[in-house]
Protein backbone atom coordinates (compact mmCIF):
# COMPACT_ATOMS: atom_id res chain seq x y z
CA UNK A 1 0.00 0.00 0.00
CA UNK A 2 1.36 3.48 -0.90
CA UNK A 3 0.56 6.92 -0.27
CA UNK A 4 -1.56 6.88 -2.86
CA UNK A 5 -3.89 3.78 -1.77
CA UNK A 6 -7.36 4.65 -0.16
CA UNK A 7 -9.72 2.48 1.39
CA UNK A 8 -13.47 2.69 2.45
CA UNK A 9 -15.90 1.16 4.19
CA UNK A 10 -19.60 1.11 2.26
CA UNK A 11 -22.78 -0.05 4.04
CA UNK A 12 -25.14 -0.74 1.59
CA UNK A 13 -29.07 -0.80 2.04
CA UNK A 14 -32.00 -1.46 0.03
CA UNK A 15 -32.99 -4.72 -2.11
CA UNK A 16 -29.10 -5.82 -2.27
CA UNK A 17 -29.47 -9.11 -1.25
CA UNK A 18 -30.39 -12.42 -3.46
CA UNK A 19 -29.92 -10.20 -6.68
CA UNK A 20 -26.35 -11.02 -7.50
CA UNK A 21 -24.71 -8.31 -5.89
CA UNK A 22 -21.44 -9.72 -3.88
CA UNK A 23 -20.45 -11.28 -7.65
CA UNK A 24 -21.74 -7.66 -9.50
CA UNK A 25 -19.43 -6.00 -6.82
CA UNK A 26 -16.63 -8.51 -7.57
CA UNK A 27 -16.45 -8.00 -11.23
CA UNK A 28 -16.43 -4.19 -11.04
CA UNK A 29 -13.87 -4.78 -8.05
CA UNK A 30 -11.48 -6.32 -10.58
CA UNK A 31 -12.11 -3.94 -13.64
CA UNK A 32 -11.43 -0.98 -11.43
CA UNK A 33 -8.00 -3.00 -9.93
CA UNK A 34 -9.84 -2.81 -6.84
CA UNK A 35 -8.65 -4.95 -3.37
CA UNK A 36 -10.89 -5.84 -0.53
CA UNK A 37 -13.81 -8.21 0.28
CA UNK A 38 -17.88 -7.82 0.11
CA UNK A 39 -20.09 -9.71 2.11
CA UNK A 40 -23.70 -9.60 3.37
CA UNK A 41 -25.19 -8.24 6.63
CA UNK A 42 -27.34 -10.03 8.92
CA UNK A 43 -29.53 -7.02 8.57
CA UNK A 44 -30.15 -7.26 4.39
CA UNK A 45 -26.80 -5.27 4.02
CA UNK A 46 -24.03 -5.14 2.35
CA UNK A 47 -20.69 -4.47 3.34
CA UNK A 48 -18.01 -3.48 1.19
CA UNK A 49 -14.14 -2.95 2.06
CA UNK A 50 -12.79 -0.89 -1.00
CA UNK A 51 -8.78 -0.61 -0.95
CA UNK A 52 -7.41 1.13 -4.50
CA UNK A 53 -6.48 4.79 -6.18
CA UNK A 54 -8.65 7.70 -5.71
CA UNK A 55 -9.89 7.50 -9.50
CA UNK A 56 -10.40 3.54 -9.60
CA UNK A 57 -12.04 4.17 -5.85
CA UNK A 58 -14.38 6.98 -7.70
CA UNK A 59 -15.44 4.94 -10.57
CA UNK A 60 -16.01 1.27 -8.49
CA UNK A 61 -18.55 3.44 -5.84
CA UNK A 62 -20.23 5.05 -8.43
CA UNK A 63 -20.79 1.43 -9.92
CA UNK A 64 -21.78 -0.10 -6.98
CA UNK A 65 -24.16 2.60 -5.79
CA UNK A 66 -26.19 1.80 -8.18
CA UNK A 67 -25.97 -2.22 -8.41
CA UNK A 68 -26.76 -4.69 -10.92
CA UNK A 69 -30.56 -4.43 -12.40
CA UNK A 70 -32.34 -6.39 -10.28
CA UNK A 71 -30.98 -4.50 -6.90
CA UNK A 72 -32.33 -0.77 -5.27
CA UNK A 73 -29.59 0.64 -3.36
CA UNK A 74 -31.82 3.25 -0.81
CA UNK A 75 -28.49 4.19 1.01
CA UNK A 76 -24.98 3.87 0.78
CA UNK A 77 -22.73 5.05 4.07
CA UNK A 78 -19.35 5.25 2.66
CA UNK A 79 -16.44 5.65 5.78
CA UNK A 80 -12.90 6.05 5.06
CA UNK A 81 -10.66 3.16 6.92
CA UNK A 82 -8.26 4.56 9.35
CA UNK A 83 -5.04 1.85 9.52
CA UNK A 84 -6.56 -0.10 6.94
CA UNK A 85 -4.53 -3.53 6.57
CA UNK A 86 -3.07 -4.10 2.62
CA UNK A 87 -5.59 -6.67 0.68
CA UNK A 88 -3.94 -7.90 -2.31
CA UNK A 89 -7.10 -9.27 -3.78
CA UNK A 90 -10.81 -8.75 -3.83
CA UNK A 91 -12.88 -11.64 -2.41
CA UNK A 92 -16.34 -12.81 -1.59
CA UNK A 93 -17.03 -13.35 1.81
CA UNK A 94 -19.79 -15.68 3.05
Amino acid sequence: MNAQTNTYKILLSGRVQGVGFRYFTENRAHKHHITGYVRNTPDDKVEIICQGSREALDNFIRQVKKGPSFAKVFHADIQPVTNPKNYHSFDIKI
